[in-house]
């Protein structure tokens, strides 16, 4: 089926490469029953429910491979890789740094390049590269070779997450994007999972080939990366206007649907200028979810990576240590989903960010306190789920809350390069810096950044509810004119309506 819109004679959404310059959605000041009348309308409904069955998979089929591609390094490194490498467990921490490095740098030019060439190119463009990337690592032959692999998996991977937040906030209004980013999201933690899973599986193959078994879970797992890539070029959107799945007039419906939310831009508010990116570094809601997204990164990656080594410290061995790290990620999975329907019907982002670590806190104090691996091991159904569950409101309220759409995109980038550089500390810090079993360095740490998360948690509401206030205050004494389109305007605007 072709990507292109149909014409209509009297208005007809033109398909564009840019993505900004196609059909553009800002995040502006939502009409109070807005939200209910776009949940309920049969006609809205029946679309809502095209993009959750055509968009939705494809997004998070490909972040769940992203996070296997990238995280399936910790399975193979109990099933034999590190020794097979002769490598030391400092070297181990490097490599995983090497792979972050560039996944770091990368995100910001990621998603202004997603802004002009479109996702439909870029992000099935990444996942192809980091596909070949991943298989070549199972035909790596000493440790030279393996960073270098782990260097271009990290540059191929990098700009995928704000990407994929930044593209699904331009397909539904802002209230309905957090169940969608949750659910995103929630590949993350099933990765780790069917990680886990695959692994105890593949490692059976030990011997075929002449390659060890740890060889096979990198080369089967990035050849379905190097398939699912493929087909993806012809399964992706650029943007509610090209969607081959709508018709034209459901097109329009899109079209009123944003608009009615305040969140369509037109031509002269469609800015790609570097003033408006500047901007976005100094504004005091993206400063405290950015730092949040630090300590995020930190505790997120350093159990990604790490868990499968962690469940074998308190007493698993080989394949039953790779399948009891299951479980932990699969009850994040389901509780990230659960609460991101409620967040998403009451709009609340921080109460859900601050509740998850709390949870995660608990965990991690149970763990350090705990000297009986039945307790430790236990205490990771609230660690795990806890750390998970943290992502998507906070991307989510990132997205939320920053107008217009370069400062949308840079803000979103800025979040996961922040994310990223916390996952490099935290390579270090579970790796060679706190050694098993205990870990105690690195626990520690761990629950200092879950109480610093409620923290910036808890002083952006503050602020958000402060500005809403003034907002308030200066429409009711007419200082601001209301624009002819709400959503046509930068957050900080008296009339664009900050989500708590």
């Amino acid at each position: 089926m072709s990507d292109a819109p149909k014409t209509s004679a009297d208005h007809s959404p033109v398909e564009k490469k840019s993505i900004d310059d196609s059909l553009d959605f800002e995040h502006g000041s939502t009409a109070p029953d807005a939200h209910d009348h776009a949940r309920s309308d049969p006609a809205m409904s029946k679309i809502w429910r095209k993009m959750d069955l055509y968009v939705l998979p494809v997004v998070t089929i490909m972040y769940f491979l992203s996070s296997l591609d990238r995280s399936n390094i910790g399975n193979a490194r109990i099933a034999g890789l590190q020794q097979k490498l002769h490598m030391s467990d400092t070297q181990y921490s490097l490599a995983l740094t090497v792979t972050l490095i560039p996944y770091t740098l990368i995100e910001i030019p990621s998603n202004y390049l997603l802004m002009i060439v479109g996702p439909r190119y870029l992000l099935p463009t990444m996942a192809l590269l980091w596909g070949i990337t991943c298989t070549l690592q199972g035909v790596v032959t000493n440790y030279s070779g393996l960073i270098a692999c782990r260097f271009f998996l990290g540059l191929f991977e990098g700009g995928l997450l704000p990407g994929m937040t930044f593209y699904l906030a331009t397909f539904y209004p802002r209230q309905m994007l957090q169940l969608r980013v949750s659910i995103m999201f929630s590949a993350t933690s099933l990765a780790s999972a069917f990680s886990g899973l695959l692994a105890a599986a593949i490692i059976g193959m030990d011997g075929v080939g002449n390659r060890p078994g740890w060889a096979w879970v990198f080369i089967l797992e990035g050849l379905f990366t190097v398939v699912f890539a493929a087909v993806s070029f012809c399964l992706m959107p650029n943007t509610p206007s090209s969607a081959y799945f709508l018709s034209e007039d459901e097109k329009h419906l899109v079209s009123g649907a944003v608009l009615d939310e305040g969140l369509l831009t037109e031509g002269a508010n469609k800015r790609r200028d570097l003033s408006d990116m500047l901007k976005t570094f100094v504004q005091p809601h993206v400063i405290f979810c950015a730092v949040a997204g630090f300590f995020s990164g930190a505790t997120l990656s350093g159990l990604a990576y790490f868990l499968p080594s962690i469940v074998a410290s308190l007493g698993y061995k080989g394949s039953e240590a790779q399948l009891m790290s299951v479980p932990p990620f699969a009850v994040a999975a389901f509780l990230s989903i659960v609460t991101a329907i409620l967040a998403d019907r009451y709009a609340h982002r921080g109460l859900t960010l601050i509740f998850f670590a709390v949870m995660s806190a608990i965990g991690f104090g149970i763990f350090y306190g705990s000297f009986v691996n039945h307790t430790r091991y236990g205490s990771l159904f609230l660690a795990v789920p806890g750390a998970y569950c943290v992502g998507p409101p906070l991307g989510t309220w990132m997205a939320n809350n920053t107008a217009p759409l370069v400062r949308r995109g840079t803000a979103l980038a800025l979040l996961t390069t922040m994310t990223n550089l916390g996952s490099i500390l935290s390579t270090w810090l579970l790796g060679a810096l706190s050694p098993a079993p205990r870990y105690t360095s690195a626990t520690v740490t761990l629950i200092v950044f879950q109480v610093a998360t409620v923290l910036c948690a808890a002083v952006n509401m503050a602020w958000l509810t402060s500005e809403n206030r003034r907002k308030e205050r200066v429409q009711a004494g007419g200082e601001e004119p209301r624009p002819e389109r709400p959503g046509a305007v930068a957050n900080e605007s008296a009339w664009f309506k900050y989500v708590l």
